[in-house]
């Protein structure tokens, strides 16, 4: 695999970026839209609108703060710094895994990175080289994963069906 994990983590770092500054700007355009309502008799008539209005700028907020959080805790991993593992290594936090698996197409492979947040990012590879999907420890794919090895079969429950997947590669 020889992914650089360098360039994976900055690029879930900038959807992270990208999604808090999505949530301030709607954040504050909801509690604009709610301070605007023109008349007092509009105001009143519109309650409702502005009770919307605020949930909706306290619900972007929030969402703004997760990805604070999840910023900074992706920053203090990354200055851990990102471990290394070889064939042999059970999986951990920073690894890629490859997995083999069958689905109704046939034999099918999915690679994994083990990160601390962003769970469900999906990332290309330098060059827009392949997809990965992040999995966090709290994932059920990251539950599952954590701490097995390459050759290991895991049994995987995805949309209620459980399916058994090979670990190919750790690295």
């Amino acid at each position: 695999m020889g992914l650089d994990k360098r360039f994976l983590i900055e690029q879930l770092a900038s959807h992270l970026k990208q999604s808090d500054e999505v949530a301030r700007r709607a954040s504050e355009e909801a509690r604009e839209a709610a301070r605007s309502l023109a008349t007092e008799s509009e105001k009143k008539e519109d309650g409702r609108a502005a009770i919307e209005y605020g949930s909706l700028a306290t619900g972007q907020t929030a969402r703004a703060r997760k990805a604070q959080e999840d910023l900074a805790q992706l920053s203090a991993f990354y200055q851990r710094g990102v471990p290394r593992f070889a064939g042999s290594s059970p999986v951990g936090l920073g690894a890629v895994v490859d997995v083999a698996f069958d689905d109704d197409r046939g034999a099918a492979e999915r690679t994994f990175i083990l990160l601390p947040v962003g769970a469900g990012t999906e990332l290309t590879g330098p060059g827009g080289d392949g997809f990965l999907s992040v999995i966090t420890p709290a994932s059920p794919v990251g539950r599952a994963l954590l701490g097995r090895r390459a050759g290991d079969i895991i049994d995987v429950t995805i949309g209620g069906e459980t399916r058994e997947w090979t670990v190919v590669e750790v690295s």
